[in-house]
């Protein structure tokens, strides 16, 4: 995905937006099989999808929280907003010093009807970024700015910081599929 980095809310949601569909075309490129075999040591790409999932969802959570909730729960914002460019190099120096999904790794789980399940997987990929994007639409970009909420790996980050740290960490994980696949095939 190529775009000029987003700032505003506007740029943001349809960065998102775009990323979410050029995503589902990458993921859909997958047989079924293909979809939920690990990748060498790495997840599966129906592993990555689910950990996007299982990431990206609380984000929306949050932003439906009352902003007076938020305030009280974490705070305000501590710094300015970030840009695109220096929240994706804040990332990926915390992952290169070891940063690890923890807590936002997928589950074991594996169910028998395949199809069935990647329908499921995929539908609820869907639904996370499309409550993601209406619920960031409510937001003025003066409240992105105010409020922050933690990261795990990368502390407090505002409203804006965290919704700019989404869309790029679904273009990484992309990435890294991508780049696990090719790995594999050079093999």
């Amino acid at each position: 995905m190529t775009f000029a980095s987003p700032y505003t809310r506007e740029q943001i949601i349809d960065a998102l937006e775009r990323q979410e569909s050029e995503s589902r075309v990458f993921w859909n490129k997958f047989d079924t099989n293909t979809f939920f075999r690990r990748i060498g040591q790495s997840w599966s790409p129906a592993e990555t999808v689910r950990h996007l999932i299982k990431s990206t969802g609380p984000v929306g959570q949050a932003l439906r929280v009352p902003k007076i909730v938020l305030r009280w729960k974490f705070g305000r914002a501590t710094h300015d907003s970030r840009n695109y460019d220096e929240l994706r190099m804040a990332y990926l120096k915390t992952l290169n010093e070891g940063g690890q999904a923890g807590r936002f790794a997928p589950s074991p789980r594996q169910e028998s009807d395949l199809e069935a399940w990647r329908a499921k997987i995929m539908a609820d990929f869907a639904k996370t970024h499309r409550v993601l994007r209406a619920r960031a639409a409510k937001w003025s970009e003066k409240q992105l700015d105010h409020l922050q909420l933690p990261h795990p790996l990368l502390g407090p980050l505002t409203v804006r910081e965290m919704l700019l740290f989404t869309l790029y960490h679904q273009k990484h994980h992309v990435s890294v599929v991508e780049r696990h696949l090719n790995e594999t095939r050079q093999s």
